[in-house]
């Protein structure tokens, strides 16, 4: 095979194998957020977010955009939803009456121990494990991937933020009133 061609393999080679691995990170973050509206009528999002405020006594705002690792104003909405379907509950902080702190309600917590496991969870846990310079190295291909697309500043609201399209399991889907 002459040199051209043989750069040319490997590089649609290499192409395929960054698609593959995009593909299966969406796919599984896709499948992740279907069982979650299929099993206790979360979006992926809400179940991500439930789960990470069961893992503490009570978190901020701040604290759990913090520990999603996303932007407080797409977290918010997310608790905000939660919220209303009646499984996180707010309460000023006993610190500092500014704070509010947010923790399962007893119907958020039933649902915590039922639910099955958010697959961002399990993308963070493989992000952590990766050397630092690796996580540096990617984080900068991505950004500079993205800025390729046209998709610098775009906004980044959490992970399947949609909201579940029918009433699972006897949880309604937060739309209209019960």
């Amino acid at each position: 095979m002459p040199p051209g061609e043989r750069k040319r393999a490997q590089s649609q080679t290499e192409v395929r194998d960054i698609l593959d691995s995009i593909r299966r990170l969406v796919r599984t973050l896709r499948v992740s957020a279907r069982t979650a509206e299929q099993e206790v009528g979360l979006s992926g999002a809400q179940l991500f977010v439930l789960q990470t405020i069961g893992k503490t006594e009570a978190l901020t705002l701040g604290g759990l955009a913090e520990r999603t690792r996303t932007d407080p104003s797409s977290v918010s909405v997310v608790v905000g939803r939660l919220v209303s379907r009646g499984l996180v509950k707010r309460k000023r902080d006993t610190e500092d009456a500014r704070r509010l702190r947010h923790s399962l309600t007893p119907a958020g917590r039933a649902l915590f121990r039922r639910a099955p496991d958010a697959a961002q969870e399990k993308l963070l846990e493989a992000l952590g494990k990766l050397g630092v310079a690796e996580r540096r190295t990617l984080a900068r291909l991505l950004v500079t991937l993205t800025a390729e697309m046209g998709l610098e500043g775009a906004e980044a609201p959490m992970m399947f933020d949609e909201e579940p399209s029918a009433r699972v399991h006897g949880v309604r889907s937060g739309r209209g009133r019960p």
